[in-house]
């Protein structure tokens, strides 16, 4: 990878160069997707936040660029942080690392969704999500405002004791799973084209502790499809409670 921050255009001309030398005997390098990217990130360790048996050297903790558009600003850019593994966008100009990639990896294969990928339940109140196996409450909005983190739990352990769980085990979903619901494509919000979910809010609490400060959790930013932190005291996220 390029030992210095460059801005996309440049990031993009350094892999076609990388290509054009058959670096390390292959020409097919390019900038991996978003989420082919945050694939190496574990939210159990920081800087860098990848898998401690991993072979990689040389990381810098710090932001690296992604080949995939902000659907709500086109003329920007996603990109991860590898010290600890938030996802937003930024301008092309702006100057950042870059980790080449290459192969069919999961943005590059077109594979086969369920259709339809939701079914919500005759009921209403929950919704089964065939491409993850996940289960979500078919009204995302569990409190009705935001709350604490702490308050985040108890309404979920609440959830637990009242009939209306039918049976199910619900709780607060972790960082991967409310990511698992973005539709790159999307926003305000970024969820798949005809999702069933009602009352859709801005930003929710994931059961994810950062692993920088244990008194800040992670969160989906759904409007935007960024992923953030917040601090736990802080009564500024929704809850969204999930099952399996």
């Amino acid at each position: 990878m390029a030992e210095f921050p460059l801005d996309w255009r440049a990031a993009l001309d350094f892999v076609d160069q990388l290509n054009r030398e058959q670096a390390h005997g292959f020409g097919d390098w390019r900038l991996p997707g978003r989420r082919e990217l945050r694939s190496l990130i574990s939210h159990q360790t920081r800087n860098p936040a990848l898998p401690e048996d991993c072979p990689f050297t040389n990381v810098f903790p710090g932001w690296y660029w992604t080949s995939t558009t902000a659907a709500i600003k086109p003329d920007f850019v996603w990109y991860v942080h590898m010290g600890g593994g938030r996802t937003f966008y930024g301008a092309k100009s702006q100057y950042y690392l870059l980790w080449p990639v290459r192969g069919e990896g999961n943005e590059a294969v077109r594979c086969t969704w369920p259709e339809p990928r939701f079914e919500m339940e005759a009921d209403g109140f929950a919704v089964n999500d065939r491409l993850t196996g996940l289960c979500w409450l078919g009204v995302a909005n569990l409190t009705g405002e935001p709350v604490i983190w702490e308050d985040a739990l108890k309404a979920i352990k609440k959830l637990n004791q009242e009939e209306v769980a039918d049976g199910r085990r619900w709780r607060l979903p972790n960082i991967n799973e409310l990511e698992s619901l973005v539709d790159l494509s999307r926003h305000d919000p970024a969820l798949p084209p005809g999702h069933p979910f009602g009352n859709c809010q801005e930003v929710y609490w994931s059961s994810t502790t950062s692993m920088f400060e244990p008194d800040w959790a992670w969160a989906l930013y759904t409007y935007k499809g960024a992923i953030g932190v917040g601090r736990k005291g802080y009564a500024r996220f929704h809850v969204w409670a999930v099952s399996q």
